[in-house]
């Protein structure tokens, strides 16, 4: 087995494995990273692939609690950043590790995309009205997909770090929901799903933007 990469090691293979983009300018980025790679460490001879199957389960078995709604909200959410934190650790343990392949990282994408049609679905049983849900899914989903024809038109770089990157995500589901469980005893919980997820469209709008621009320059 390879040698576990130090932490700044670590973030210049991530950045070869994300087409040039530098965790270090995002200070979001950065920190969910670095609390990955600190956390696989004594982790390192668990398989990235199981990592990132039950990261994709924990997703799943956020539902429930979600269509529960009132206090249940709260293990909701808390399921939620656990599967977005697994999602991490996977790609620590790949990378850092020394065992990425491109098989694995088309396999994370893959779930990725799959845990984010499970928070929408979440903040919809929670209460957000359908549309607003899966505007809120479609714009997880719009970024990546940009990047990916990007990269299919011969564009090496995927841009700088938009305000709208999977921490962001699993964050705003996340707090979303559990902040709605908090307040589900004096019924409002309803609002702050609505809310949370109305702001979370908004930044993925200001985020497929940012990068539409940037993915512009490049590719002339």
């Amino acid at each position: 087995m390879s040698p576990y990469l130090t932490r700044e090691e670590y973030f210049d293979a991530w950045a070869r494995w994300h087409g040039g983009t530098d965790p270090r300018a995002s200070p979001v980025v950065r920190g969910w990273l670095t609390l990955a790679h600190t956390l696989a460490r004594p982790l390192a001879g668990l398989s990235p692939t199981v990592v990132t199957v039950v990261g994709l389960l924990v997703a799943c078995a956020a539902v429930g609690p979600a269509a529960a709604g009132g206090w249940w909200l709260v293990p909701a959410g808390l399921l939620v950043g656990l599967s977005g934190l697994l999602d991490s650790l996977d790609g620590a343990l790949a990378i850092a590790g020394g065992r990425a392949t491109r098989r694995g990282y088309v396999l994370d994408s893959a779930v990725d995309r799959l845990t984010e049609v499970g928070y929408a679905l979440a903040l919809w049983l929670a209460g957000a009205p359908g549309w607003l849900a899966v505007a809120f899914g479609a714009l997880c989903w719009f970024p990546d997909y940009l990047r990916a024809r990007a990269g299919q038109a011969g564009v090496d770089e995927t841009g700088a770090i938009s305000v709208w990157e999977r921490p962001t995500r699993v964050a705003m589901t996340g707090m979303t929901l559990g902040g709605a469980g908090v307040v589900s005893g004096l019924d409002l919980d309803v609002v702050v799903v609505v809310a949370g997820t109305a702001v979370g469209a908004l930044l993925g709008l200001v985020g497929s933007a940012q990068l539409a621009r940037q993915l512009r320059r490049a590719l002339g």
